[in-house]
């Protein structure tokens, strides 16, 4: 028989005496479970033949097809307990405890859940509607009764080994679909705390490399092909601990670095070892053809690569409002700065992604970080690759609008190895990644 049927404002009545209703999400496979989101009903809306007694079975009626066919025992009778409308009480004609799991497990048969489904007809877009009438007409195999208790003894032996397999499956499934990226993830993380490549006593020291990238800026700075940082900063070793000298005034930053780094290294916020400032930009009107290429957010793919075929164009009148030196040029690593499910991302542009040896020119959906000579830019990528789960916890605003504001960008710490060691860790991932691409 079904359940109980109800108007949903009857829920808002409260009495002295309320009654749970459980509904399809309340039957698993075999069992049924009380939740915490359970409705409750007053009594008086109730009929007490509705109530669950023990060895009846409950199965859903109206459910996605998938839950067509799950079947639970009622174990004990339960107190103040139905089922809604959409759910279907099997009640047997006499109590014995035999029978009735027996039943359950028939019930529980992959060819009676396959009938199950089959005699069902489709309810709106998602749901299926479980015929009581078909599916009293549905066979069941009866064995002997002294069978049915030896079936009932062998299953209820068996069972608990099959499904803590069914467990170490499930959970043996979602390793391996989860390894490629625990594993890409912890190589870039031994990169990055100089644990992937050996460190050599006979490299220059990261704070003399820092030096003249700080130098080759300046030399920028004063040939007016880049501004000075607004926010200049400079962070160095002291007492075994480190310190940052920004805008005049110097604090300890150890609780701000989120790893320790061999003593060769340097920290360094992003801005710091960049020749130009990071931004995004403009967001200009695009042509069907034209001359000059936008490099849009989703030429960015997931890989990391670059596929131009995604640009979009500018005419000369739109190109002529870029000035020089916003062109993109070989190197320079792009991060996507809005979207949802793309923020963070990072790639790396090279001349060989030009089409017909065109101008690019970024959009305002990509940030982009240009590095000088002094830095290794596969390195950094390295880097920004390994943060990109935290930059895109970064992002601020809608969820369909999340922005990843080009200044969080700046002031990262980034880890700043001697400048050979950088080469090597760069041409190490080069290798380790692509042989775990494969496995």
């Amino acid at each position: 028989m079904s359940g109980l049927s109800y108007k949903k404002e009857l829920l808002d009545i409260k009495a002295d005496q309320m009654v749970r209703v459980m509904r399809g999400g309340n039957i698993g496979d075999e069992h049924y479970s009380l939740r915490a989101d359970d409705v409750f009903i007053s009594s008086e809306f109730v009929k007490p033949e509705l109530f669950l007694k023990k060895n009846y079975m409950i199965t859903p009626a109206v459910s996605s097809l998938e839950h067509i066919g799950k079947i639970a025992l009622i174990d004990k009778d339960l107190e103040n307990t139905v089922v809604g409308g959409f759910v279907l009480m099997l009640i047997p004609f006499f109590t014995d405890d035999v029978l009735s799991k027996y039943l359950l497990y028939a019930f529980a048969a992959k060819h009676h859940r396959d009938n199950c489904r089959s005699i069902t007809h489709k309810s709106g877009q998602a749901f299926y509607n479980l015929s009581r009438e078909l599916l009293m007409n549905l066979p069941v195999p009866l064995p002997p009764h002294s069978e049915m208790e030896r079936i009932v003894t062998k299953l209820e032996e068996v069972l608990p080994f099959v499904n803590s397999y069914h467990s170490i499956e499930n959970a043996s499934n979602e390793l391996n679909e989860a390894f490629p990226t625990l594993l890409k993830k912890a190589i870039l993380q031994w990169a990055v705390q100089g644990k992937l490549v050996p460190q050599d006593e006979n490299d220059e020291p990261a704070e003399v490399l820092l030096a003249r990238i700080s130098a080759e800026k300046e030399a920028l700075i004063k040939a007016g092909r880049i501004k000075r940082d607004k926010h200049e900063s400079v962070v160095f070793r002291r007492d075994n601990s480190h310190y940052e000298k920004r805008d005049a005034e110097i604090a300890c930053i150890d609780e701000e670095l989120p790893f320790e780094i061999p003593a060769s290294w340097s920290w360094a916020r992003l801005q710091t070892i960049c020749v130009k400032e990071i931004k995004r930009g403009k967001s200009p009107q695009y042509v069907e053809n034209g001359v000059v290429y936008v490099f849009a957010q989703k030429c960015n793919v997931k890989a990391g690569g670059i596929n131009m075929r995604l640009a979009k164009c500018l005419d000369s009148i739109a190109f002529n409002r870029y000035p020089f030196e916003e062109q993109m040029i070989d190197g320079d690593i792009i991060v996507n700065s809005t979207g949802e499910g793309t923020l963070g991302r990072i790639g790396i542009f090279h001349d060989s992604d030009r089409i017909n040896d065109y101008p690019i020119v970024p959009d305002s959906h990509v940030a982009i970080i240009r590095t000088g000579k002094e830095l290794v830019v596969n390195y950094l990528y390295y880097v920004l690759k390994y943060y990109q789960p935290y930059l895109e916890s970064l992002g601020e605003g809608s969820t369909k609008q999340t922005e990843l504001k080009p200044s969080v960008l700046a002031d990262l710490f980034i880890p700043v190895p001697p400048l050979d060691e950088q080469y090597r860790i760069a041409e190490s991932l080069e290798k380790i990644l692509s042989i775990s691409e494969k496995i």
